[in-house]
């Protein structure tokens, strides 16, 4: 057990007045001004907020896919303007796991080896790559998919597959870009099902942007975000369900 106080934990993010735009021909596009928050370690937090207002920007910068015109962002103390571009690809490869709305599987691949796919690198066991792959898709129920491809899939197993792709790794953080998002129902529910279990059984830190106001009441805290600003939420809050 750390011996660290709450008040000196090494938070999993620090973000830091970070400010983001883009240049578009002769027009500049301001998306983020003045972002400041914090993700402490095993927390779930959820990113709310009508469209174009910067959500999927401010997961990109937080998983190094990007980077911010202003300020600085931390991953469990380390700036990610310090790192090198290697030391950027090994923090996306080891500690952190990412899950977009539109599954990103490879189509010639089927669910195992999409799964299996990202751990394959230099000194990486074969072998125990591929019993992971399967342990995890076994414990998502697809079993009975591990040599489908993604086109053979459902929406909500596509979602699953990538799941286990973005855990394959053993991160400790996952960053979800609307997890539910092109899901019916029942496959929501269990993405949900899914992810409250990594979160309460094995402690993941979350970072999630969603329009879908139960998942985001699941969150330990809501973070609105507008006019390129963050603002803390309670969990429920009208503007958490905030139209797509």
């Amino acid at each position: 057990m750390s011996t660290q106080s709450d008040s000196t934990r090494v938070p999993a993010f620090a973000v830091e007045h970070v400010a983001k735009h883009y240049c578009l021909e002769r027009h500049v596009v301001r998306v983020l001004e003045d972002v400041t928050f914090e993700v402490a370690e095993g927390e779930w937090v959820a990113l709310v907020g009508p469209s174009g207002c910067g959500k999927t920007t401010m997961l990109h910068l937080l998983g190094t896919l990007d980077a911010p015109n202003r300020g600085r962002i931390c991953c469990r103390g380390r700036a990610h303007g310090s790192l090198s571009t290697r030391g950027r690809a090994a923090l996306r490869r080891d500690q952190l796991g990412f899950v977009f709305q539109s599954y990103y599987l490879f189509p010639e691949l089927n669910a195992l080896e999409n799964v299996v796919l990202p751990a394959l690198r230099w000194s990486c066991d074969r072998r125990a790559a591929r019993r992971g792959a399967e342990a995890l898709l076994t414990d998502f129920g697809l079993a009975h998919r591990l040599r489908h491809r993604p086109q053979e899939l459902s929406g909500g197993e596509q979602q699953r597959v990538a799941l286990a792709r973005a855990l394959i790794n053993g991160p400790d953080i996952l960053l979800a870009d609307e997890p539910t998002g092109n899901l019916d129902v029942a496959a929501s529910a269990e993405i949900v099902r899914i992810l409250g279990g990594l979160h309460r059984d094995q402690g993941k830190t979350i970072v999630m942007v969603t329009h879908d106001v139960e998942l985001a009441a699941l969150a330990d805290r809501v973070l609105h975000l507008e006019f390129g600003r963050v603002e803390p939420l309670l969990p429920g809050c009208d503007r958490a369900a905030a139209p797509a």
